[in-house]
C-alpha cells in the first residue's frame, strides 16, 4: 500500500495530541489535509461554497472523533467522509442540473491567469458544460472514480475511499474513462 495513505508517524502524533485536546494538533492536520479534501469536494460538487462547507464538515467530524494511531488510515477516512457528504448533498438537491449549468473557469482552477477572450471563454464554457453533462450521465461509481483520480488521489487512495481492492482501480478507471468517452462523443454529436 502507498506510504502517503498509511498513517504517518507525524499523523499518529498529531492524532494523539488531538485526542488529548491539543488544538495545535488539529490545526496541523487541518492545514495538511484541507486542500485535498476541498479539491475532491469541489470536483464532485462543482461549487466552491458547497465544497468549502463539505470540507469544513469533514474536519468538524475529525475534531469530534478520537482516533487511535493504528485504528485506520487518516487520509482514506477523510476522503471517504468527504465523498459521503458530497453524495448526500448531490442526492438532496438538483445537483445534476446545477452541474450542467455551472460553468467554472478551468484556467482559474489550475491557477493560470489568462487575458479575457469572450469567444474563447464561450467555447470553453460549452466544453465544460458538455463534460459535466457526460459525467452526470455516468453511473455513480464510474463518475466518482474518475473525479477522485482527477482530483489527484493515487490508486491506493482511490481504493481506500471507494472501498475496493487497489488492484481493481486501474481496470475500473479504464472502464469509466471508456464510458465517459462514449457518452461525451454521443453528446457532442447531438449538439452538432
Amino acid at each position: 500500500m502507498e506510504a502517503s495513505l498509511l498513517l504517518t508517524p507525524s499523523d499518529a502524533l498529531l492524532l494523539e495530541g488531538l485526542a488529548k485536546g491539543d488544538e495545535a494538533s488539529f490545526d496541523a492536520l487541518f492545514l495538511r489535509y484541507y486542500p485535498r479534501v476541498y479539491g475532491v469536494a469541489f470536483r464532485f460538487l462543482g461549487d466552491r461554497d458547497e465544497a468549502e462547507d463539505v470540507a469544513q464538515e469533514v474536519f468538524l467530524k475529525l475534531h469530534g472523533r478520537h482516533f487511535r494511531p493504528r485504528e485506520q488510515q487518516l487520509a482514506g477516512w477523510l476522503y471517504r467522509v468527504g465523498l459521503n457528504l458530497c453524495r448526500n448533498r448531490e442526492r438532496g438537491s438538483s445537483r445534476r442540473q446545477r452541474r450542467e449549468e455551472t460553468a467554472t473557469t478551468e484556467a482559474r482552477l489550475l491557477g493560470q491567469d489568462l487575458e479575457p477572450d469572450p469567444a474563447g471563454e464561450a467555447v470553453r464554457a460549452e466544453e465544460r458544460a458538455l463534460v459535466r453533462r457526460a459525467l452526470a450521465e455516468l453511473p455513480e461509481r464510474s463518475r466518482h472514480i474518475l473525479l477522485l483520480r482527477q482530483s489527484g488521489l493515487s490508486y491506493a487512495e482511490v481504493a481506500a475511499v471507494m472501498g475496493i481492492a487497489p488492484g481493481s482501480v486501474g481496470t475500473l478507471l479504464a472502464r469509466a474513462e471508456e464510458r465517459f468517452r462514449e457518452r461525451y462523443l454521443a453528446l457532442s454529436r447531438e449538439e452538432d
